[in-house]
């Protein structure tokens, strides 16, 4: 998804597009990869004085709902990224620099049989790692 996507997104869904989100909305396409909210935040402190951590979690929140963001949990921090292609897909994500790579693999094959009567909503495969660049950092 792209921030023009984003932001017609979010009027069709009726919010309005401030100068806020649009900034939150560039911090994730120009990230390559997953980035925490900590991380929003002391690029934000850097634009808006005086902005809340709630604006920030309250607008991460809205855009996970929405489909703009993708969240991960990792060392048990969540972490986001701007929603990938619509594909079904997974992701690698390295441990150092939170950038990923898709994988086009899916575990679900071989799930189904090994859980007869179950109805599978959802799921989520992630490989974590460390990437090239990091690996000989």
């Amino acid at each position: 998804m792209n921030i023009e996507e984003a932001i017609e997104t979010l009027k069709d869904k009726g919010y309005k597009t401030t100068g806020r989100r649009k900034d939150i909305l560039s911090f994730f396409a120009e990230a390559d990869g997953y980035r925490t909210a900590r991380d929003l935040i002391q690029y934000m402190e850097q634009r808006h004085d005086g902005i809340s951590f709630d604006t920030i979690y309250r607008n991460l929140h809205l855009f996970v709902e929405m489909g703009i963001l993708e969240t991960t949990e990792l060392d048990g921090e969540k972490h986001f990224q701007i929603a990938c292609a619509q594909h079904h897909h997974h992701h690698f994500i390295c441990k150092c620099c939170g950038k990923t790579k898709e994988v086009d693999i899916c575990p679900m094959k071989n799930v189904d049989s090994m859980l007869p009567g179950c109805i599978i909503e959802n799921h989520k495969f992630e490989i974590y790692g460390i990437c090239p660049q990091c690996k000989t950092s």
